[in-house]
């Protein structure tokens, strides 16, 4: 005779491995796809630097509303006017 748990039970046993196995896997996935983020962040912050530039050398020091676009004259602080 063998020692054996009922089989409802062994099948619930391997679900929950299974189920940590699969978690386990997703994090993986997860701290993968951070890693990728995490590199990404620093180029798009260049490029985005690099485009303010650019709309500098156009507009001049002006505010833009990136919702609608529209420009707003930016107050120079070294100089107030009062």
């Amino acid at each position: 005779m063998e020692n054996k748990i009922k089989e409802e039970q062994l099948t619930k046993l391997q679900g929950l491995v299974n189920q940590i196995n699969q978690l386990q896997m997703e994090l993986g996935q997860v701290e993968s796809r951070k890693y990728d983020i995490i590199g990404s962040i620093p180029m798009v912050r260049k490029e985005l630097n690099e485009f303010q530039n650019e709309l500098e050398e156009e507009y001049g020091k002006v505010s833009i509303n990136i919702q609608d676009g529209t420009i707003k004259e930016v107050e120079d602080e070294a100089n107030p006017e009062d």
